[in-house]
């Protein structure tokens, strides 16, 4: 059997005899362990309020705190650091007293062998790194529900847990719906991670960012020389997630003439590169995701094809009491990428999270804390930190103002659709500076769909104009 690799860790040994203390250091000094040495056990509580430890080393009979009290002392407040005591001849008893009533990793007689002693700490560090991953993961477990970065213990979200695990094992396709930002994705990268693919390819693909020219070859792929520009042969998707899934994003954005197509692959599982002659055989599961709005889209073989298996993600703000935990997971996440220490969130500003409804759903959430934990660089984010004027005037009200934009606006029976709908459009883009492919995401729309309709709403602009 192959021997584990060898793990360091930090030791204390704790020891009334200074000659036994200083032997015990010298045995782990030329490995990689970093030790610290105290007399009794008062002292080495004392050391353990800076020293985190990995395992203590512990003679038990001292003065002033023996090794019995110590154990007790650490059993008492929780402290699982686990524990190897040193028994002279003729205390087995005590030692065995001390592994079954409180709960020491093993014992050693002394004279310590150091072979010995060396291999009973690397097993009591493994020990404690098993007990520390356990911990993680039931921390992990009480916020995100069972399922990676997918969060919340609201029934929704359990719902939507329990249907990943369900489909997971099988190969059926599956049509995630949802808004823009409620995680389809997120959704689809745990059903292939929990599916016989998971060590398999996840291939990604956005229907609505490709043009209408390049989809069918970033899907099939394509022969050198099939179009100008093919400068060599380039494979598609399909073959590129062959042996694990393929996700097929804003699939209701789809050109119309590249959706048969797309039913024949899923039919037969073979595709023909663009110029090619002969078709490729490919083991493929096809996930699907499209915003509710959008579904429609679809042509209906190729609906149905796709939704053998349905999972719709609410909106944030239909699960508002989940919005806690994701604040919690986002902002460790934004801690690590930018280096803060932010904490969590003040009272006032969880309760402005509850109260607002949160169109671009998680996602929007996200740069709202990305920027606010940027803001507050550590500790918690407070009412000021937030972007202006995402909150606040938007709650509970019926107008919002925002900086460029003319005026508020304010529902009245009568108005005319258009101007509302351009009024609403310079509002979102306002609030995110310009950034129209954040605008779509935000209204729920893609971004060819965005731009159409800023398009189509300048030409009545022009329209409507009078020449001078």
């Amino acid at each position: 059997m192959p021997r584990l690799p060898a793990v360091s860790g930090r030791i204390l040994i704790v020891d009334d005899d200074e000659r036994q203390r200083s032997a015990l250091a010298a045995i782990l000094s030329d490995g990689d362990f970093e030790t610290q040495v105290a007399a009794d056990g008062q002292e080495a509580l004392e050391r353990l309020a800076a020293f985190n430890a990995d395992v203590i080393v512990a003679d038990l009979v001292m003065p002033r705190m023996d090794g019995f009290e110590l154990l007790l002392r650490l059993k008492e407040r929780g402290d699982l650091t686990p524990a190897i005591v040193l028994t002279g001849f003729g205390s087995m008893e005590k030692a065995l007293s001390a592994v079954h009533d409180l709960k020491a990793f093993w014992f050693l007689e002394k004279p310590v062998e150091p072979r010995a002693f060396k291999a009973l700490l690397e097993r009591a560090i493994r020990y404690k790194r098993s007990l520390q991953k356990t911990d993680e993961l039931q921390r992990d477990l009480s916020l995100r529900g069972v399922l990676g970065d997918l969060v919340g213990t609201s029934p929704a979200m359990q719902r939507i847990f329990s249907l990943i695990r369900q489909v997971a094992p099988t190969s059926a396709p599956v049509l995630i719906c949802g808004e823009s930002g409620t995680g389809k994705e997120l959704v689809a990268r745990e059903i292939h991670k929990c599916s016989p693919r998971g060590d398999g390819p996840f291939v990604a693909i956005n229907a609505a960012a490709l043009p209408e020219a390049l989809i069918e070859s970033e899907l099939f792929g394509h022969e050198k020389g099939a179009f100008t520009g093919a400068m060599e042969r380039s494979a598609g998707c399909f073959e590129q997630a062959h042996g694990g899934t393929l996700f097929l994003d804003e699939i209701g954005e789809m050109p119309p003439s590249t959706q048969p197509k797309l039913l024949r692959v899923l039919e037969d599982l073979r595709v023909r590169r663009l110029g090619g002659k002969c078709e490729i055989p490919v083991d493929v599961r096809v996930l699907a995701a499209t915003s509710q709005t959008t579904g429609t889209h679809l042509r209906e073989e190729l609906y149905y094809r796709l939704s053998v298996f349905q999972i719709v993600i609410p909106p944030l703000r239909e699960h508002k009491e989940d919005i806690p935990p994701i604040a919690d997971v986002l902002l460790q996440n934004l801690n690590k990428k930018h280096g803060t220490r932010v904490t969590g969130l003040d009272a006032e500003v969880l309760d402005l999270l509850h109260r607002y409804d949160w169109p671009g759903n998680v996602r929007e959430l996200r740069n709202v804390l990305e920027r606010a934990a940027i803001v507050t660089g550590a500790g918690l984010i407070r009412l000021a930190d937030l972007p202006s004027p995402a909150f606040g005037a938007g709650l509970g009200r019926s107008a919002q103002q925002s900086p460029g934009h003319d005026g508020p606006i304010v529902l009245r029976p009568g108005q005319p659709l258009m101007k509302l709908e351009e009024a609403y459009i310079k509002l979102t883009l306002d609030h995110v500076r310009g950034n129209r492919k954040q605008a779509a995401e935000m209204l729920g729309i893609s971004l060819r769909t965005l731009q159409n309709r800023i398009a189509a709403l300048r030409e009545e602009e022009k329209t409507a104009t009078p020449r001078s």
